[in-house]
């Protein structure tokens, strides 16, 4: 039974471990009647409720279904809040990390590419790689009087001031999709683009476009509805130079 599993940590930390979020009930309960997402939430609650002096949590919500994770992720997120040693995450979610983490360390190829807080990094990306894993497009260039020329073909307006190598970083929802070319808009930068690709995530749509820059933008599944959305379809796409994240590429936390 269970009640043996923790056995060795002691009646309080026992208690305290099957309070833990859907643990209650299972006490009486064999080690391999568990499926494998209550295992899992067995393992971290044991590791938890001893009181460690060091964690390593090595992909923790990986086994659990959408729901449990969200409640576990929750639990953690207070249990860690709590604990005052050294806590290491391994994991390849990056919703997790972001959440769960006060620092991140991103490795690329086997190699440290950035180092920082989660609102460093999912601010001011350094490689395309980690771009890619907080949801941003990013985009190295020259910045000069107002404008940045994209190594990879076309260029963007930016609020000014910066002047030599920059990255550019775009939130996919500060892009505004429309099927005519703007005309009267705010924002100063707007090119043609051709949808790819598709993508649901939860409340709203990720587009994947063809264009120069090549851009992803995010719009409400009500937008593709009205606008008929769909692989192929010729569309404009407009971004503020105020929404435009500019920095040199050293000035981005990194190792």
């Amino acid at each position: 039974m269970l009640e043996a599993v923790f056995e060795l940590i002691g009646f309080q930390q026992r208690e305290r471990a099957f309070e833990f979020p859907r643990l209650t009930g299972l006490a009486d309960r064999r080690p391999g009647s568990l499926s494998g997402g209550q295992a899992q939430r067995v393992a971290l609650a044991r590791a938890l409720a001893g009181h460690p002096d060091l964690l390593l949590l090595d992909e923790p919500l990986s086994a659990l279904d959408a729901g449990t994770r969200l409640d576990v992720q929750a639990e953690l997120r207070r249990h860690l809040a709590e604990f005052t040693g050294p806590c290491l995450l391994v994991t390849h979610d990056p919703l997790e990390a972001l959440v769960l983490a006060d620092r991140l360390v991103v490795i690329e190829d086997g190699r440290v590419v950035q180092d920082g807080s989660p609102a460093q990094v999912s601010r001011q990306p350094a490689t395309e790689y980690v771009a890619r894993l907080v949801g941003l497009n990013l985009y190295a260039g020259r910045a000069a009087d107002g404008e940045v020329v994209l190594d990879g073909g076309g260029t963007l307006a930016i609020p000014g001031g910066q002047h030599g190598p920059v990255l550019v970083a775009v939130r996919p929802s500060s892009v505004t999709v429309s099927i005519g070319q703007p005309h009267g808009s705010s924002a100063r930068n707007t090119w043609p683009g051709r949808i790819t690709g598709l993508t649901m995530l939860a409340d709203r749509i990720r587009l994947s476009l063809d264009s120069e820059p090549p851009i992803l933008a995010d719009v409400t599944p009500a937008a593709v509805a009205e606008l008929e959305l769909q692989p192929g379809r010729e569309v404009w796409l407009a971004v503020k130079a105020t929404d435009l994240e500019v920095y040199a590429p050293g000035s981005a936390a990194g190792p």
